[in-house]
């Protein structure tokens, strides 16, 4: 198996060390390495040129990991390519699990994200939407087989976030198959020392409309997921002005985020599915563009 890894970075340094110290612990001699950093302010650029294990490092100046996923693949070589988040750490079976799906013909292969005290968030991972089933994955862990990445023509740069659920849809679309494997599993110290940050539900719904927008159009079915997905979130927010997490102002704020931002990214979505036609539904994919690095460190 050909692999290349994309590892993607933004001002997170320590545990990019602990992301790359991983995979040349658990991939073999010959996997390829890139890093995509930016536009990290911690020192990022001067310990991975500093590292052997390190094949190619791809500067970038947009904070937008679906940039920094397509231009991870720009570069990569590997009949596969897998896209991890520089919080994460392969857990060792990783790449055997892999190994093992791709080798069963899987167009896509996912796993699970533990978080540090070894616990997986709970998601529902198959969706079923105008007719299509859809398998979710996580952006941070998954591996495409190079010719369905090229099919879906990487993934779309308008998404600040949910880039991956996005790219599940069309995924969906296309026919191609994702393989869920419990095994290759990452693991995040994220929560070890205070905990997430808090959701922007103003870019979260922004996506989640855009994306049923473009991907299915101004159906009834859209607008219905949009609007129950919003009433449980606002629902979650009143319990936690009751036990005085939250105050009525923030949840308020919040509230008008997301009716902006749904509004605004549903729009923007049909205009996208009308703007490119194909069942690919990418306007603002990997062939879009080819100026995303402003500087490429390849010692291949």
């Amino acid at each position: 198996m050909e692999l290349s890894v994309v590892v993607s970075t933004l001002n997170d340094r320590e545990r990019l060390l602990s992301c790359l110290d991983a995979l040349e612990a658990e991939t073999p001699h010959g996997t390829e390495i890139i890093v995509v950093n930016g536009p990290s302010s911690d020192g990022t650029t001067g310990v991975v040129r500093e590292r052997d294990d390190v094949d190619v490092l791809v500067e970038i100046s947009e904070r937008n990991p679906n940039v920094s996923r397509n231009a991870g693949f720009e570069v990569a070589t590997g009949e596969i390519v897998a896209f991890l988040d520089a919080e994460y750490a392969i857990e060792p079976g990783w790449y055997e699990a892999l190994e093992d799906a791709t080798a069963d013909s899987a167009d896509i292969v996912a796993g699970p994200t533990r978080e540090a005290d070894g616990t997986v968030p709970e998601s529902e991972r198959t969706q079923r939407i105008v007719g299509h089933s859809v398998t979710v994955f996580d952006g941070g862990n998954v591996a495409f087989d190079r010719t369905s990445l090229e099919a879906l023509d990487g993934f779309d740069e308008y998404l600040e976030s949910d880039g991956a659920r996005d790219c599940a849809h069309r995924v969906s679309g296309l026919g191609f198959e994702v393989a869920w494997s419990p095994s290759m599993a990452v693991r995040s110290d994220v929560g070890a020392d205070g905990g997430r940050p808090d959701p922007e539900w103003g870019t979260t719904y922004r996506a989640l409309a855009y994306g049923l927008g473009k991907n299915y159009g101004p159906r009834p079915t859209v607008l219905g997921r949009t609007v129950g997905s919003a009433i449980r979130d606002g629902l979650s927010g009143v319990r936690e002005i009751v036990t005085g997490d939250a105050t009525p102002t923030g949840w308020f704020s919040d509230g008008v985020d997301v009716v902006t931002n749904a509004a605004g990214g549903f729009k923007d979505g049909v205009r996208a599915r009308y703007a490119d036609r194909s069942t690919r539904r990418n306007p603002n994919g990997l062939s879009v563009r080819h100026d995303r690095a402003v500087r490429i460190y390849d010692r291949r």
